[in-house]
């Protein structure tokens, strides 16, 4: 069952590049796409801020995937599924919904594999940063009656037009979600990374991956970003910093460690590489990290992935960035209106093939291991074993290890 993203703002199941077709067809498996309430409709938390006639009235988003799941549970023999055998896979938002999910009980039992693609289990909301969010949106709607029939008469244009003017109060470099799940203390007892390490999903396999580019998807929407300086790089720093990492040092020490870091595994140093490579570890790469080491306290399967694949023409604007490993999932890559990305490079259909296998295989047996690849170990600690997948596929113990390291001090 595919969740896909959009940052909990935008984008359907229905979306040409979740095409579940070619997918099932080459697994002979049954592939599930939904839909889920978005922005203020799925994630403005009501029920801290509204009294008694609004208890439970959290999560909306997420409870209509549990929705989705328990819909598939009772149903999807008719389509040949296996309902105790379902996999639930997502990208960004749809990863971080994976992650929510792990972390509530109600949701646990219908799921038995979980794919997180540039996602973890650490994208939630306190009780009291919920509330907060919750005022104010109120406050962007003129301060309504807080009752179910003065909130439920808004129509839907003023809505979406305080989840913006919201949005734009409250969003910032260092954090850029604000409709999100909150740990509500009922839906989600606990924040799901916590449970994950406390081995509630010990019997889960789990397959956590990014790919290695990822804020570069984000570049148009980052004011300045192409020709960023360095006078700029650490003005972003001296504004990320203080709430993403408390323990880092200066900007100016920081972006020097970064520097040295990017250099290693031969990175270009840039300032708009290095802010590329900051901002993809903070918001994605550490989180997956985490992931895989709660997963492995707990003694549960996991395995690691790195898309390091970029097209041809575009190695530096565009990389390997956020969203680029969906078609290749999917196997879309030859599909036109994704031919600016992906190109006709013989590449991208063999390295498609080759994911979609692993994808399969992971559903059906919790590894994803086959013969198209190389020997493939689950994740530990020590050696971190994580399959690259690019023009070429190999494993490689700890990629990225020196940014990895940094994060671990600052945070």
């Amino acid at each position: 069952m595919w969740i896909h993203g959009g940052g909990f703002l935008i984008g359907a199941g229905s979306t040409p590049v979740y095409e579940g077709q070619d997918l099932a067809r080459r697994g002979d498996i049954v592939v599930v796409t939904i839909n889920y309430r978005l922005g203020a409709l799925g994630y403005v938390h009501l029920g801290g801020v509204c009294g008694e006639q609004f208890t439970g009235a959290c999560n909306a988003g997420l409870r209509d995937q549990i929705a989705a799941l328990e819909w598939v549970r009772d149903n999807i023999d008719r389509f040949g599924g296996d309902p105790g055998k379902v996999t639930v896979f997502g990208q960004s938002a749809g990863a971080m919904s994976v992650g929510a999910l792990v972390g509530a009980p109600r949701a646990r039992k219908l799921l038995h594999r979980a794919i997180f693609q540039s996602g973890a289990a650490q994208h939630v909301l306190s009780q009291d940063r919920a509330n907060q969010i919750a005022e104010v949106f109120l406050g962007k709607l003129g301060d309504p009656p807080r009752t179910p029939e003065a909130l439920a008469g808004i129509p839907a244009s003023r809505l979406l037009k305080a989840q913006g003017d919201t949005n734009r109060e409250l969003a910032s470099l260092a954090q850029p979600m604000i409709f999100l799940p909150v740990v509500d203390g009922e839906l989600i007892p606990e924040p799901p990374l916590e449970a994950v390490g406390r081995g509630v999903v010990a019997d889960v396999p789990i397959l956590v991956g990014t790919t290695l580019d990822e804020w570069k998807l984000f570049t148009p929407v980052d004011t300045g970003i192409p020709a960023i300086g360095e006078r700029g790089l650490l003005e972003r720093m001296a504004e990320v910093l203080p709430t993403a990492a408390p323990r880092a040092p200066t900007p100016a020490r920081a972006v020097r460690s970064y520097r040295k870091a990017v250099k290693a595994r031969g990175g270009d140093t840039s300032p708009f590489e290095i802010w590329s490579a900051f901002q993809s570890a903070r918001v994605f790469h550490y989180p997956a990290t985490l992931l895989a080491e709660a997963q492995c306290r707990a003694r549960g399967a996991v395995y690691s992935y790195l898309f390091t694949w970029h097209p041809p023409a575009l190695r530096r604007p565009v990389g390997a960035c956020h969203a680029l490993e969906v078609p290749f999932v999917f196997g879309l890559t030859s599909r036109p209106f994704l031919r600016p990305f992906v190109g006709l490079a013989p590449s991208a259909a063999r390295l498609s093939r080759r994911m979609q296998y692993a994808w399969i295989n992971f559903a059906r047996t919790g590894d994803p291991s086959h013969d198209r690849l190389p020997e493939w170990k689950p994740y530990d600690a020590n050696r971190r074993v994580t399959m690259l997948f690019g023009r070429e596929c190999r494993p490689e113990n700890a990629p990225l290890d020196q940014e990895r390291k940094l994060w671990e001090r600052w945070t």
